[in-house]
């Protein structure tokens, strides 16, 4: 089992998307049967992903939540297989319920990726203190249903800043350690294109507050509108944009669908950083 920390500082991290769905926006049912999924995970750990985010449970805008029971039988059989193949990996594991994360850590995940930061599911937070496991705390507003109504902002770059402020506070309440934190953003959730755009010019505030900062733009909505460009799996030079952008920034690992070309702008863009080494 690899160590479940990354040496936050030393180069930018990329961490693969899986998606065990049939309905992610993107790839669904592309690897939600578990020999597929150990395909996908062997190319994205030879590619270079430090981390791979396993997902049943879709959260693009409109998505049926499936519950934790159908999100579990899902999840389950790829990840013991995606342990069994590559039992050196790192895994996380992106769900906003307890029951589903506390039986996805048995299992042999390392990481709990919640997009709702505790929000949903409070026993999750507790969970994590228990664990001692890397906890991400997104920003985000209601669920996939709602979100969409929910972009409201006066200035989104403060206020996300402090919801994750606030979300942080929470989850240090349930006992979880500030070295377990990890933000996210939440670039797309209940944030319009403008909004998106004015958060990743802002996004040395949120680095600012010194929790290592996970940035998810791959394939999202904001690129396809700025780029004109309907298809999903066709914005990759506009998320290989937002990436480089967001390393400037001071984000610490890059969570995207096509790890092999981002790896190699994480590593050009860790070697132009101000405060690269000599």
């Amino acid at each position: 089992m690899g160590d479940p920390r990354l040496p936050w500082g030393a180069r930018t991290g990329v961490m693969g998307v899986l998606n065990l769905t049939p309905d992610s926006f993107s790839d669904g049912g592309r690897f939600d049967r578990p020999e597929a999924a150990v395909c996908q995970a062997r190319l994205l750990l030879a590619q270079g992903a430090d981390v791979l985010d396993l997902g049943a449970q879709s959260t693009r805008p409109g998505a049926e939540e499936v519950g934790p029971t159908r999100e579990l039988e899902r999840l389950l059989p790829a990840l013991k297989a995606i342990r069994a193949a590559h039992p050196e990996a790192l895994l996380s594991i992106d769900t906003f319920h307890a029951p589903v994360a506390e039986a996805a850590l048995a299992a042999g995940a390392h990481w709990i990726n919640d997009v709702s930061a505790g929000r949903r599911d409070p026993a999750l937070l507790r969970l994590a203190a228990a664990a001692g496991c890397p906890l991400v705390l997104m920003h985000s507003r209601g669920d996939s249903r709602s979100m969409d109504g929910l972009a409201r902002y006066g200035d989104v770059v403060s206020e996300v800043r402090q919801g994750l402020l606030q979300a942080s506070d929470t989850a240090l309440a349930a006992g979880v350690r500030p070295e377990q934190l990890i933000w996210d953003p939440g670039l797309g959730f209940a944030k319009d294109t403008e909004q998106n755009l004015a958060l990743l010019r802002g996004l040395a505030v949120l680095a600012a507050e010194g929790v290592p900062l996970l940035v998810g733009p791959s394939r999202k909505r904001f690129i396809g509108a700025v780029l004109e460009e309907p298809r999903p799996r066709a914005r990759l030079w506009g998320t290989a944009a937002v990436c480089s952008q967001a390393i400037a920034q001071g984000a610490r690992m890059l969570r995207v669908h096509d790890v092999g070309p981002i790896v190699q702008i994480a590593r050009m863009a860790d070697a132009l950083r101000s405060d690269a080494p000599a």
